[in-house]
């Protein structure tokens, strides 16, 4: 369904510096005043806690219950592909009990609600060693605390891509879901969902527009899910990377697994419906002329608290 078939198609799924050629912009195409981008060109997680970056400690909801959300799976490295680029890597590992489970989480800060949501992100169907099998969801998403149960004020919009299937798909998909709100017990949720059910190993640009009262969610430049206003947000999210253990589907053997995702690069333009290759130009333009990170996005009014949780 996603083959490479021309220039925009390899700008999508490959290494974004061989695209700047194609990329001309012209002044109207420039990048937009309020935007936030970040190429995740770090050495430690203590540069970019520097730029709004934080890590998730707290135990909770989702996941493996008790298990613990781990700092240190949280790292940089050089792009197989091309070492002059480094990633974000998010490492999970589990032996499938509680007191020996890492997941990761990673957010940046709660100021983000209507515009054009990107990110380039590498999936894995398989765990880098140990057996294979487990519930993985690998994640990108924008979510706003949960202040009491079933809370109308809720919102959240998920990509999350289940390497291993789960949640009544088999084999492997990609979940496109977007909150109006949920309580956790008894577990009763009011959502929209889509989902894409093949393998995307590999590098994949996930694009979504926030705009008017609908939410549009893209996968390498085609759309595969548009929700309406009944769960469009009503309140500033935080932009956030996971990954975590779906505790009812987790394999039955004692050995350790461990599992990652990359996460190359992340943009977000305020207020604005920008198509994928449009966010692609975006990125090129930036990194040829060795932009790292921006962040133009004001806080919001009144300026929102920062927190890396549910």
């Amino acid at each position: 369904m996603y083959k490479t078939f021309s220039i925009t198609s390899m700008c999508l799924l490959g290494a974004l510096h061989l695209c700047a050629s194609a990329a001309q912009l012209s002044p109207a195409e420039q990048p937009s005043r309020q935007f936030m981008f970040d190429d995740f060109n770090y050495q430690s997680f203590n540069q970019a806690q520097k730029n709004g970056w934080m890590v998730r400690t707290e135990t909770g909801h989702p996941g493996i219950k008790g298990a613990h959300w781990w700092k240190e799976g949280v790292t940089f490295h050089p792009d197989e592909l091309n070492h002059a680029n480094f990633v974000m890597r998010l490492t999970s590992k589990t032996d499938g009990t509680a007191i020996n489970t890492r997941q990761t989480q990673v957010c940046h800060k709660r100021k983000y609600r209507e515009g054009t949501y990107a990110a380039r992100v590498y999936f894995n169907d398989q765990p880098q060693y140990g057996p294979d099998g487990d519930g993985i969801v690998e994640t990108f998403y924008a979510i706003s605390p949960l202040k009491a149960p079933m809370d109308k004020n809720y919102s959240e919009m998920d990509f999350e891509y289940l390497a291993n299937g789960g949640w009544g798909e088999g084999n492997h998909a990609l979940f496109a879901t977007s909150w109006e709100t949920f309580q956790l017990k008894p577990w009763t949720k009011v959502n929209q969902y889509d989902a894409v059910r093949n393998s995307l190993q590999g590098w994949n640009l996930l694009v979504l527009h926030a705009k008017g009262d609908t939410l549009s969610y893209y996968i390498n430049g085609e759309l595969f899910a548009q929700h309406g206003p009944e769960v469009f947000p009503e309140v500033p999210m935080s932009i956030n990377f996971n990954l975590w253990f779906i505790q009812e589907q987790l394999v039955k053997n004692p050995a350790m697994r461990q599992y990652y995702q990359d996460v190359d690069w992340v943009y977000f333009s305020k207020d604005t419906q920008l198509t994928s290759q449009q966010v692609i130009e975006q990125v090129t333009h930036l990194r040829k002329n060795k932009v790292t990170h921006h962040d133009t996005v004001p806080n919001w009014s009144p300026k929102q608290d920062d927190y890396c949780s549910l």
